[in-house]
């Protein structure tokens, strides 16, 4: 899982562990998300390289790890500009999970966020 893995799970399970809203848990939350981007833009890098012909982009041309970085960012938000795209069947698995990802921690979280301060108010 890697250092950035272990960061990750640690500061989600502070966030989610939390009592009260504050402002440490919303940017913890924050830090999880990003770092959730960096973990699958390593997984992108690592079957980019095992199957070079994986994803395939409007340059036409082979895929950087910044690049790759930026197709997780867009697929972690649904943005998906459509300029790089996963072909193989593992890329657009490993993208539509991100993308699933994506969604749900921010509904769950917004749902933690929520009934937490509503029953911090009573």
């Amino acid at each position: 899982m890697g250092v950035t893995g272990s960061i990750t799970l640690a500061v989600a399970q502070a966030v989610l562990r939390a009592r009260r809203v504050t402002r440490h848990q919303l940017l913890g939350a924050v830090v999880v998300y990003l770092n959730v981007a960096l973990l699958f833009m390593g997984a992108f890098i690592a079957l980019n390289d095992l199957l070079p012909l994986a994803f395939t982009n409007a340059a036409h041309g082979p895929l950087r790890p910044g690049e790759l970085l930026y197709f997780s960012l867009t697929t972690l938000t649904s943005t998906g500009y459509g300029d790089i795209l996963p072909v193989h069947p593992l890329a657009r698995s490993l993208a539509n999970l991100e993308a699933v990802f994506g969604q749900l921690f921010l509904a769950i979280l917004l749902a933690r966020l929520v009934s937490l301060h509503v029953s911090n108010r009573r």
